[in-house]
């Protein structure tokens, strides 16, 4: 790997870390959030919409802005309205201002689906550049990102810093890295029009690209990621929340909880790279699917605290692969890896569309701890689905370089 392809990879750490320690922040905040707003379960979850919604436009926006100017102004725009979020957000709890709060959400969830869009396609460029399984490896650096702004959230929650100057703060760090990382990132990455020696690519990106809609294995590899999305979305939007009002915790355990979900995370998408290559794509979405449901399970219907917490390492452990690995699995699946690659994930967006304020509404007729019963069975369903994540990967890492470009790019 050469100097400039390993700093591209560096910078791609810190572009998925920044998203990682921003939500991290936010969501171990949200019982803090919650009482100097006075909202109800139900008014949370519409506060939620904002982030849901946000994210929701960036990525319908998202392919077509990486193809018309490539990867690194996407990025570098996506990044800082996540910085930017977290300000109002802010100013938001200060005032206090649920509409503030939900345009900060929005903010926030634009930047982050927009900007992950174009994460990902220069990650799966950067994974077909070094021939090896990288975009795992890259998103567990997301988990990385939440296991240390969870930690930080915890210590906040514990002393009772005020939340606004915790966000603050965050917003200032998370900028600095933004400023360091970009100039790391090449132009023209993603780009369709007018890139020269690119014209079967270019030709295919002409097509009309509702085909993809007609494609059967990616709408398949679609729902995985909408379960698995789903089932990462839930913790990262109600966790803390969960254990709070579910299993009569204090917010700086439930907060705790939380960090041990993302650590799950962070392991499971480290150390994921041995198994995918060993095992493949479909037996790794296969487990990962049973662990995320195991884990699902024992914190709906057990009633000890102690078992609840322990089962969210299942949760994250399951929920950890699920992703990154149908998003690559989508650029591998034929021609047009940057459109394959937003059609999967805007699919995986209707599960933080809808899933927010749908927990919250199901939460105050039934309870969270039941209102998750339903992310239950969308990952239950994945465990059918893992087929259409069948791996390439193992015959991927091992040609010679000269045998790299493969027929269907």
């Amino acid at each position: 790997m050469d100097l400039a392809t390993r700093r591209r990879r560096t910078a791609l750490f810190l572009f998925f870390l920044i998203p990682g320690l921003s939500i991290s922040s936010w969501v171990t905040r949200t019982p803090d959030i919650r009482d100097q707003l006075g909202a109800s379960t139900a008014q949370m979850g519409l506060v939620l919409f904002g982030l849901s919604v946000g994210s929701m436009l960036g990525i319908l926006c998202s392919g077509a802005l990486v193809a018309r100017f490539g990867t690194r102004p996407v990025m570098g725009v996506g990044t800082l309205l996540v910085v930017l979020g977290l300000v109002v957000i802010g100013g938001g709890a200060v005032l206090p201002s649920a509409p503030a709060v939900t345009a900060g959400l929005f903010l926030f969830g634009a930047g982050m689906g927009g900007g992950e869009i174009a994460i990902n396609v220069d990650g799966a460029e950067v994974e077909r550049i070094t021939g090896g399984t990288v975009l795992p490896t890259l998103h567990g650096f997301f988990s990385l990102g939440t296991v240390v702004g969870a930690a930080l959230g915890i210590l906040c929650t514990a002393v009772e810093f005020p939340v606004q100057w915790h966000l603050f703060a965050m917003a200032a760090v998370t900028a600095a890295l933004l400023a360091y990382a970009i100039r790391a990132i090449p132009t023209g990455v993603g780009r369709t029009r007018g890139t020269a020696g690119h014209s079967e690519a270019g030709a295919e990106a002409r097509s009309p690209r509702a085909t993809l809609w007609k494609d059967h294995r990616l709408l398949l590899i679609g729902g995985i990621v909408l379960a698995m999305a789903l089932a990462e979305g839930a913790a990262n939007d109600w966790l803390p929340l969960l254990m709070v009002d579910g299993h009569d915790m204090d917010p700086a355990l439930g907060s705790a909880v939380y960090a041990g979900f993302a650590a799950a995370m962070t392991i499971g998408r480290f150390g994921g790279g041995f198994f995918i290559d060993r095992f493949g794509r479909t037996a790794v979405v296969r487990a990962s699917a049973i662990s995320a449901a195991l884990g699902l399970a024992l914190v709906i219907f057990a009633d000890s605290p102690v078992l609840a917490g322990a089962a969210v390492l299942f949760w994250g452990l399951g929920a950890s692969l699920g992703f990154p690995l149908a998003l690559s699995a989508a650029g591998d699946s034929g021609p047009d890896p940057a459109a394959r690659v937003s059609l999967v994930a805007m699919i995986g967006y209707v599960a933080f569309l809808v899933g927010p304020p749908g927990l919250g509404f199901l939460g105050d007729h039934y309870g969270l701890r039941y209102a998750m019963s339903a992310v239950l069975v969308f990952v239950a369903v994945a465990i059918f689905l893992a087929p259409a994540a069948g791996t390439r990967r193992t015959t991927v890492t091992h040609p010679a370089p000269a045998e790299q470009p493969t027929p269907d790019r």
